[in-house]
C-alpha cells in the first residue's frame, strides 16, 4: 500500500479502491450485490456498495432484524474461546472491565455513526479516516484493519491446529527425503493440513457461499456455550474452582483479550449504510453489544468456575476427552475458521493483486496473479502460525494493539477532528479524552505484556 500504488491511490474520482470496498462489504450483502452485475459495476466505480442507501436497489436495504444478525456475526468470533483465560488472567473483579470495554466500544461505534452523518461521501471506516485527516487518515485506518485481519487469520490456523490435536492426539506423518525421514506431528501437522484444505477457498473470487456459511458463527457461539455448560453439569466436571479475586499483573492481558472480543468496528459503517432505517442503527449497536456481552460473560464465568487458573487459552482444550459433547464443542469451534479464513485474507490479497496488475509485472493474467498472491499469503500465515503457536498471547496482542486502535482510539480521534471540541461540548470532550487516555494505557501495557509472554514462551 505504498504511495503511488493502485491499492492506496484508488480510482481517479477519489472513491475508495476496490480492496477497501471489499473490506467494507457486509458479509450477507456481498452475495446479493454480486447477483446484480449492474450493481457490481456501480460499486467498482465508487458509487456505493450493497443495497442502495435510498432503498431503490433490488434489496431496498437490510431490515432491522437482519442488520442485528449481521452485527452479531461480526462481533461473535473466536474470542469466545479465550474469554475464560482472560478472566483467569485478571481475576473475578476483571469482569467489571469486560463490561467497561463493552460500553466503551459500543459508544465508539456510535461515534462512527455520527462521523458518517457528517458527510454523504462516507461509505466505510477508511472514508471516515479520509474525512478527518485526508489521504493519511485513510491509509492509517486501512493499515490497522489489514494488519488485524492478517493476525486473526493466523490465529485461526493456530486454533485449528490446537483443537484438531486435541481430537486426534499422537497423529504424525513421516516423509522420506533422500534416505532421511522427516516426521511432522501434533499441532504443526494439523496447521499445515488445515492450510492445504483452506487454500482452495481463498482462490474463489465470489465470496457469496462463504459469506452465508460464515453467518453460522452466531449459532456456533451459542452452541459452544451450551456444550461447556453441559460438560459441567452432566459430564462430572462441576464448578469446583474458586479462582482469584484480582490479579493485577494479568490485567493488561485480560484487557487485550476483552477488547479483541469487540473488534467489529470495521463493519459498523457498512451495516449502517445497508439499513432501510438508518436512524435505528444505534439500537442495533446496543442490542448486539448487549447480546454478545451476555454470551461472553457466560462463557467466562462457566470456564473459570470449572477450571480456575488451570483454564487454557482455548477453553475447549480443557474439555474431557472422549465425551460426545466435548467433541461437538470442538467441531463447532472448527467451523468458523474454515468458513471465515478466506473472508479475512481476501481484502489483503485484493490490495496486493491490484498493485501488481497496475504495475504490469510479468504480464500475467489477473487469474494467475490472484492464485499466486493468495497462495503466498496462506504460506506466510502458516509460517507465522508455526513459529508463534500461542493462541492466547497472539489474540491478546491483536486486541491490545490493533483492536484498541480500531475500536477505541481511532473513532475518538476521528470524531474530535471532524466535529471539533467546540461542537462536541465539554462533557463529551472530557469523555472522549478519557477514552483516548485509557485506551493508550491499555495499548502500551497490553502490547508490552503480550510481546513479553510470546518471547518468554518462545
Amino acid at each position: 500500500m505504498a504511495d503511488g500504488g493502485a491499492a492506496s491511490r484508488g480510482p481517479p474520482d477519489g472513491s475508495p479502491p476496490a480492496a477497501l470496498l471489499l473490506l467494507q462489504q457486509p458479509l450477507l450483502h456481498a452475495y446479493e450485490a454480486r447477483k446484480d452485475p449492474a450493481a457490481c459495476g456501480r460499486e467498482a466505480h465508487g458509487h456505493g456498495f450493497g443495497p442502495d442507501p435510498d432503498g431503490a436497489g433490488a434489496g431496498g436495504g437490510a431490515s432491522f432484524v437482519r442488520t442485528c444478525f449481521n452485527g452479531l456475526n461480526g462481533l461473535s468470533g473466536v474470542g469466545l474461546l479465550s474469554i475464560p483465560y482472560a478472566l483467569s488472567e485478571g481475576g473475578w473483579l476483571s469482569l467489571a472491565l469486560l463490561l467497561l470495554v463493552a460500553a466503551v466500544c459500543c459508544y465508539t461505534g456510535l461515534l462512527l455513526q455520527r462521523c458518517m452523518d457528517a458527510s454523504p461521501a462516507v461509505r466505510g471506516y477508511p472514508d471516515i479516516g479520509a474525512l478527518a485527516f485526508g489521504r493519511g487518515g485513510r491509509l492509517a485506518a486501512s493499515a490497522f484493519l489489514y494488519a488485524e485481519l492478517y493476525l486473526v487469520a493466523i490465529g485461526f490456523l493456530i486454533l485449528e491446529g490446537d483443537n484438531l490435536d486435541k481430537l486426534f492426539p499422537g497423529t504424525s506423518l513421516s516423509l522420506g527425503l533422500r534416505g532421511a525421514a522427516l516426521v511432522v506431528s501434533g499441532k504443526q501437522l494439523f496447521v499445515v493440513l488445515v492450510a492445504l484444505v483452506i487454500l482452495p477457498t481463498t482462490w474463489l473470487r465470489s465470496l457469496g457461499v462463504l459469506a452465508y456459511v460464515s453467518a453460522s458463527g452466531v449459532l456456533a457461539s451459542a452452541v459452544v456455550v451450551v456444550c461447556v455448560l453441559w460438560t459441567a453439569l452432566a459430564d462430572g466436571v462441576g464448578f469446583r474452582a474458586r479462582g482469584r479475586m484480582l490479579n493485577v499483573s494479568g490485567l493488561p492481558t485480560a484487557l487485550g483479550l476483552y477488547t479483541f472480543c469487540y473488534c467489529g468496528h470495521a463493519i459498523f459503517p457498512t451495516l449502517c449504510i445497508s439499513m432501510k432505517e438508518k436512524k435505528r442503527f444505534s439500537r442495533v449497536l446496543v442490542i448486539c453489544f448487549a447480546a454478545c456481552t451476555l454470551n461472553y460473560a457466560s462463557m467466562a464465568i462457566l470456564g473459570y468456575l470449572m477450571y480456575g487458573d488451570d483454564v487454557k487459552s482455548q477453553v475447549t482444550l480443557n474439555l474431557p476427552e472422549g465425551k460426545v459433547v466435548s467433541k461437538l464443542a470442538i467441531y463447532t469451534t472448527l467451523i468458523n475458521p474454515f468458513s471465515k479464513y478466506a473472508l479475512m485474507v481476501t481484502p489483503l490479497s485484493t490490495a496486493v493483486e491490484e498493485k501488481l496488475l497496475a504495475a504490469g509485472r510479468g504480464g500475467k493474467s489477473s487469474r494467475s496473479v490472484s492464485v499466486l498472491v493468495r497462495t503466498l499469503l496462506v504460506v506466510t500465515t502458516v509460517v507465522v502460525a508455526l513459529a508463534v503457536p500461542f493462541f492466547g498471547h497472539l489474540m491478546a496482542l491483536v486486541g491490545s494493539l490493533l483492536s484498541v486502535m480500531a475500536s477505541m482510539l481511532l473513532p475518538c480521534i476521528f470524531y474530535l477532528k471532524i466535529f471539533g471540541a467546540a461542537r462536541c461540548g465539554r462533557a463529551e470532550v472530557a469523555l472522549v479524552a478519557t477514552i483516548i487516555v485509557l485506551g493508550s494505557v491499555v495499548l502500551a501495557t497490553g502490547t508490552y505484556a503480550s510481546v513479553k509472554k510470546i518471547v518468554q514462551d518462545y
